[in-house]
C-alpha cells in the first residue's frame, strides 16, 4: 500500500465518520460489547491501572464509561467530529492516527481500541501495533476488539445510508489477527462472538506489552 492510498483511505474516513458522528453518538452498543468492557474495567482495577488510551474513541460511547470508573482517559481519532463529541461529553481527546500516535513512548498505563484496527491495511497492522505498544507503558494491557472472518480480504464497502464515502476494510481470520498480535506482545485473552445473523464474527482479545 502506497502511502498516497494511506492518505486516500483515511480522507474517506474521516469524511465518513464527521457525517456520522452523531448517528453513533445515539446508537447503543450491543450487550456483548458492554459486557466485555466491564469486565476490563474490572481487570485493569484489579492491577491497579489508572490511565487508559482509546484509539479509535468515535463520540466517546466508551471514553465514558472509562472516565466515570475513575480511570484518567484519553481518547484519539482521525475524525475531528468525533473529538469534538469527546470534549462535549468532558473527555479529554486528540485528533491522530493509530500509524503515528501523537504520544511520547510508554504514557499510559493500559490501551482500549475497538473497531478500529479493521480500517488499517493489513500492510499498515504491524505498525499500528506497534504504535500502540510504544505508547503503553512495559507490561501493559491493551483490549483490541475488531471483525473477523473465517476468510479474510481487503475491500472498501460503499455507503448506503449517504454519510459519505465508502470505507476501506480489512478483514482477517482469527488465525492471522493472534499471530498478528503475537508479534507485538503475549495474547493474554482471546474471544470470538456473533452480533447478530451476518457471516461475520466480533474478535476480541487482550494483549499484554512487552515487560
Amino acid at each position: 500500500m502506497t502511502t498516497d492510498g494511506r492518505a486516500q483511505r483515511e480522507s474517506d474516513l474521516i469524511s465518513y465518520y464527521t457525517n456520522e458522528v452523531r448517528d453513533r453518538q445515539d446508537r447503543e452498543l450491543p450487550d456483548s460489547r458492554v459486557r466485555v468492557r466491564a469486565a476490563y474495567l474490572r481487570h485493569l482495577a484489579a492491577e491497579g491501572r489508572r490511565s487508559v488510551v482509546e484509539i479509535g474513541c468515535g463520540p466517546g460511547r466508551d471514553g465514558e464509561a472509562f472516565a466515570e470508573a475513575g480511570f484518567a482517559y484519553t481518547g484519539v481519532d482521525l475524525a475531528p467530529a468525533s473529538v469534538e463529541a469527546c470534549r462535549s461529553l468532558g473527555l479529554n481527546a486528540q485528533v491522530g492516527s493509530v500509524l503515528e500516535l501523537p504520544f511520547e513512548d510508554a504514557t499510559f498505563e493500559a490501551g482500549w481500541t475497538m473497531s478500529t484496527l479493521l480500517h488499517v491495511a493489513d500492510a499498515d497492522l504491524d505498525q499500528a501495533l506497534a504504535e500502540i505498544v510504544r505508547v503503553l507503558r512495559p507490561g501493559a494491557p491493551v483490549g483490541i476488539g475488531l471483525w473477523g472472518d473465517e476468510v479474510g480480504g481487503e475491500r472498501v464497502w460503499q455507503d448506503e445510508s449517504g454519510f459519505g464515502p465508502g470505507r476501506f476494510f480489512s478483514i482477517r481470520t482469527d488465525s492471522v489477527m493472534q499471530e498478528a498480535l503475537a508479534r507485538h506482545g503475549t495474547v493474554e485473552q482471546w474471544l470470538s462472538w456473533r452480533d447478530g445473523d451476518g457471516p461475520m464474527h466480533y474478535q476480541w482479545a487482550v494483549l499484554r506489552t512487552p515487560a
